[in-house]
């Protein structure tokens, strides 16, 4: 009887110690996917920007004042940015509008007013006065050119015996952008631009054509898209791959496509676009994108062939492939894992004090450091970088070997971290490494809202199309010029060239060059803003 209560104890502890087991995971998962809704509930409806909150406790872990000494962690500092307002100053609203022609529109009295309402004498005009400015929209329209070549006969050849033969001249005629279409240089980029520069789709365009009186369809459009980009752009865009593969530095990062039709794949199925760019610290920049079915790694490494140098990107293992490359990784990824590590109330404000906060600090700390260096030549933030980050590092990674949690996200990021050391540290092996692959993910979102707005390419060479005018576009963007008016001048000088034998011809059309500068750069940009106000104090 005895035994029979000992034995029924110990079930019953056993069965108590595997509720109280099971209990402990529910709760552990309760609150991991509530953390999960918290999160998604912040990133869709909360601020978009990921700066830090100065609210949180662990938001000042190394202090502001002296960024260059770091003090011990749990020692926060709450600081309260006070709220300014720029003052208007005189002149603010003509740099607005720096760029555009003006006109005068004068106001004067109607005949039938023009004598004095007393005498009736005559008015004569004395002075004016300038009453107010007005921005005018004039509505785009649309013309069709009929190109006529003129035929000459010369009037004395034919009528004797030493010339007997008549002589007939025709006048030189500029060749079409496209053979047997009515696409002209200024259509053609007008329809490019709407679409991967202002992100409008092109049945929206078909509507606002309709609109102008020209019933151009979708698949018309989609057609010279596709012909622009293989015949005029394709070879600018080859050229511009040889001159990336020999920078220093080259960013890359990648995003997914999809295409209707492609062969052996469902309409639903994923492909891809890669973006790999320059860096900020040589040279003009070039941004390029490749469409590929797959997010192989070896797509990359056959771009990037012939590239030996710094690559930035994140951790994603298919850059591995890519031969005679020195990986960094990029700390603003980094640092978005301890970001999600965070804790949130149920007013999705973060909780003080998590392992999170502390991860984030440290990279926040890199990246304060960054941002005093950022006029300083390559060689002396090489330096700095090697006397003040280096500290920061060892800091940060015997933290994370010394952590231990049962916070999934926290235990994501703290892997994330050792598991890539190496690759982390090799921004102090030069001067010009970014500390975060920003510029890249800045040159993806014109393709997200491009798909967020179009859903997809219908075809394969569509994609490969988009990627290349992606490509050009994005370019000459970077480069300050209009784009729109970069995509007509290509499209009217091309076209007229004999390039094939001698692509160094193409030099003088690359976004950079000389002469596109002078035709084709962006009206009013801060630079011509600066040197205008500079010219008008020199004035002055």
């Amino acid at each position: 009887m005895h035994d029979e209560k000992d034995l029924r104890i110990a079930q019953l502890k056993m069965e108590n110690q595997r509720l109280h087991e099971k209990i402990h995971r529910l709760e552990h998962n309760v609150e991991a996917l509530t953390q999960a809704v918290l999160h998604a509930a912040k990133q869709r409806f909360g601020a978009s920007s990921e700066k830090t909150p100065s609210t949180v406790g662990q938001a000042s872990l190394f202090g502001e004042e002296d960024a260059d000494n770091i003090p011990l962690p749990y020692a926060p500092v709450l600081q309260i940015k006070e709220h300014k307002r720029p003052v208007r100053k005189k002149g603010d609203r003509e740099k607005l509008t720096l760029g555009l022609s003006r006109e005068t529109v004068e106001c004067v009295l109607n005949p039938d007013e023009s004598a004095c309402g007393i005498c009736g004498s005559e008015l004569n005009v004395i002075g004016k006065k300038k009453v107010r400015s007005e921005m005018e929209y004039i509505p785009a329209k649309l013309v069709m050119k009929d190109y006529v070549q003129m035929v000459y006969k010369c009037v004395e050849c034919g009528k004797n015996d030493e010339n007997p033969y008549d002589a007939i001249y025709s006048a030189p005629v500029p060749a079409p952008v496209l053979t047997h279409s009515i696409a002209s240089p200024s259509s053609a980029a007008w329809i490019l631009y709407q679409k991967y520069v202002l992100s409008v789709p092109l049945y929206r365009q078909e509507r606002d054509f309709k609109r102008m009186g020209a019933a151009l369809k979708r698949d018309t459009m989609a057609n010279w898209a596709i012909r622009c980009a293989e015949d005029w752009l394709r070879p600018l865009y080859d050229r511009m791959h040889e001159q990336l593969l020999k920078c220093s530095i080259i960013m890359s990062d990648e995003t997914s496509w999809q295409v209707n039709r492609e062969p052996g794949k469902k309409a639903s199925s994923k492909s891809y676009i890669w973006i790999h760019r320059s860096g900020s610290c040589e040279g003009p920049p070039i941004i390029l994108y490749e469409y590929t079915r797959t997010r192989s790694g070896d797509h990359a490494r056959k771009f990037l062939a012939g590239f030996s140098g710094f690559h930035v990107s994140d951790a994603y293992a298919g850059y591995e492939k890519v031969e005679g490359i020195t990986r960094c990784l990029c700390y603003s990824h980094l640092r978005r894992y301890y970001l999600e590590a965070i804790p949130l109330d149920s007013g999705r404000k973060e909780i003080p004090g998590s392992g999170g906060a502390i991860g984030r600090a440290y990279c926040d700390k890199l990246f304060r450091l960054e941002r005093k260096w950022k006029k300083l030549q390559p060689a002396e933030r090489k330096k700095n970088r090697l006397i003040y980050s280096v500290p920061v590092l060892e800091a940060f990674f015997a933290w994370a070997e010394t952590t231990r949690t049962q916070q999934e996200n926290l235990r994501k990021a703290l892997n994330y971290t050792l598991n890539h050391k190496k690759y982390f540290t090799n921004f102090l092996l030069d001067g010009r490494i970014p500390l975060s692959n920003n510029l890249s993910e800045v040159a993806v979102k014109p393709v997200a809202l491009t798909r967020k707005n179009s859903l997809f390419s219908d075809s394969v060479a569509g994609a490969k199309a988009s990627a290349i005018i992606f490509s050009i576009v994005g370019t000459a963007n970077a480069n300050n010029l209009d784009p729109y008016k970069y995509l007509e001048y290509i499209f009217r000088a091309l076209p007229n060239l004999e390039f094939t034998s001698d692509d160094t011809i193409l030099d003088d059309y690359l976004p950079w060059s000389e002469k596109v500068q002078l035709e084709c750069r962006m009206q009013n940009t801060k630079t011509e803003v600066k040197e205008k106000d500079d010219q008008r104090d020199e004035t002055a």
